[in-house]
């Protein structure tokens, strides 16, 4: 394929878990053909493409044979895997995923060494549904026309200066302070009840830092419903530190308590107290 402009029709969809499947919606919505793959998804995967007007290719081989832009937005962990499921792809490939520079250096060399274009990119906000909530940040050779592909739409999609994959830098230092400081405010409540000071802690954070109760409890409900994605996000963080001459050992204590964290995305009350038991290995 010589190229890939904005009058590209055909965009393949890896694979459409909540956010990718309203990233899919933004593109389905300004007429754009999307096509995910069913084989081994299961059946609240194949809702959400429903939903949001995906075509079935059946396979992630039949979906690179037909699409002209593939865009991975997956758990971190997955990143190299799927981009290896689609080697030999001659299109546009863009990670949308939470890694490291590193790690994406390595997709972007998956792609390209068998005749394919690669753009970075890091996803920063809740999934798009309405405009001024999230920001695909994109960075590469072929960036800008990516970001041509969701002009007008709920996605704000950013071209950043910079290597080629600073886009995924903007993210690991975002989300190393989101998702991190919310590791760091389980751990420390978890230490308090240990310690049995919690009510203490309690006490004072309520003269001094009245958010942070409130924040912990939200922090207890993300790690129960999406920590064991946050568990490779913060050693891809962890890696990021590293090759920067930083300190990684935050991050990855940061990964273990949510390694630590149980996994219930359907949880409703004492989520709290369920969070902390077992970082505590109660």
């Amino acid at each position: 394929m010589s190229g890939v402009s904005n009058s590209a029709k055909i965009i393949g969809l890896l694979h459409p878990g909540e956010m990718g499947a309203a990233v899919g919606r933004c593109l389905t919505g300004r007429g754009y053909e999307v096509l995910w793959a069913s084989e081994g998804r299961g059946p609240d995967t194949a809702a959400r493409a429903r939903a949001a007007g995906l075509a079935d290719a059946g396979t992630v081989a039949g979906l690179a044979r037909r699409a002209e832009v593939i865009i991975s937005v997956c758990p971190p962990h997955a990143a190299l895997d799927v981009a290896w499921a689609v080697h030999g792809f001659g299109g546009l490939y863009v990670d949308a995923n939470a890694i490291s520079p590193g790690t994406a250096r390595e997709v972007a060399q998956m792609i390209t060494e068998s005749g394919g274009r690669y753009v970075d990119g890091g996803i920063i906000g809740s999934p798009p549904a309405r405009p001024g909530t999230t920001r695909l940040y994109l960075s590469g050779a072929d960036a800008r026309q990516m970001a041509e592909l969701f002009a007008g739409t709920p996605l704000d999609a950013r071209v950043i200066s910079g290597s080629a994959t600073a886009a995924s830098a903007v993210k690991m230092a975002y989300a190393g302070w989101t998702k991190g400081s919310a590791a760091l405010l389980l751990g420390l409540r978890a230490l308090a009840r240990e310690q049995g000071v919690e009510d203490a802690l309690l006490a004072e954070w309520e003269l001094s830092l009245p958010e942070l109760p409130g924040r912990s409890q939200d922090a207890a409900q993300s790690a129960l419903a999406k920590g064991w994605r946050w568990v490779a996000e913060m050693e891809e963080i962890a890696a990021t530190m590293a090759a920067a001459g930083l300190p990684d050992g935050f991050h990855q204590a940061a990964a273990e308590i949510f390694r630590r964290s149980p996994r219930d995305s359907q949880a409703a009350g004492a989520e709290l107290d369920r969070v902390l038991k077992a970082l505590s290995g109660g």
